[in-house]
């Protein structure tokens, strides 16, 4: 192909998808930016503990240690929802999507995914704070504490594929859809803290960047489809893509 052809059909298929992967790409920097004002958690985070973050911690691992029925169930219901079996969700999610021709509504959900992950990893990184340390501890995990992987990982996951299947809901069960995976982020959020392996504040810190990461990228996802000629929508109520409903059961 010569170089000249080449440029036409690169041409060609940025015009066609009218600078989605841009968008995307841009709102991936602006979730980054999140971070600024996320300066005042950080300063928490990098204080000595506070009292909430102790207090609670104290009062559940007293629990935990007391009740190690409930604290078994904690285990599972972590590891179940954890931030891989969220990923590879989405990912299949995401695979069948582009198979039954939702391709870009595919390739969000991938990037909202992997952003969330590689973000709260960064964070992880930039502020280094230590895991709870707890007299006979009833679980452990590696690497560093703030934010919450878990909590990342859950709010990113359970919003993305909420939004996914809002379409292919009747009104109620769009509410029930958001009932199930509030619930979801916020009971994984709650276990990282029972079981002692993260502090209230990590949690709270990573429902917020999860909760960042999936409006910018809906929003980018949103400015994407109105350029491309197709009606304004209301994502949190008609879900990212409201026209994937006729793709995928292949309606005209």
């Amino acid at each position: 192909m010569r170089s000249g052809d080449t440029r036409r059909w690169l041409r060609g298929r940025v015009d066609r998808d009218r600078g989605l992967g841009l968008r995307l790409t841009l709102a991936c920097l602006a979730a980054a930016l999140v971070m600024i004002p996320f300066s005042l958690l950080l300063v928490v985070a990098k204080m000595p503990l506070n009292w909430l973050d102790a207090q609670v911690a104290g009062e559940l691992h007293a629990y935990a240690l007391a009740h190690p029925d409930v604290t078994r169930v904690l285990i599972v219901w972590t590891d179940v929802f954890g931030p891989w079996p969220w990923r590879i969700a989405v990912v299949l999610f995401a695979a069948w999507l582009f198979w039954r021709g939702a391709r870009r509504l595919a390739v969000w959900a991938v990037t909202t995914v992997t952003v969330g992950g590689v973000l709260g990893l960064v964070l992880k990184i930039i502020v280094a704070r230590a895991r709870p340390h707890l007299p006979n501890p009833v679980a452990l995990a590696p690497g560093d504490s703030f934010p919450s992987g878990h909590a990342v990982n859950a709010t990113v996951g359970a919003g993305v594929v909420v939004l996914l299947v809002l379409p292919l809901l009747s009104r109620w069960g769009r509410r029930v859809a958001w009932a199930v995976g509030c619930f979801l982020a916020l009971s994984v959020g709650y276990t990282r803290i029972a079981l002692g392996v993260h502090w209230v504040s990590d949690v709270v810190a990573g429902i917020i960047l999860g909760a960042a990461v999936v409006a910018a990228t809906t929003a980018a996802f949103e400015t994407w489809r109105r350029e491309h000629g197709r009606r304004p929508s209301s994502p949190l109520a008609e879900g990212v893509e409201p026209e994937s409903e006729r793709v995928i059961h292949h309606r005209d």
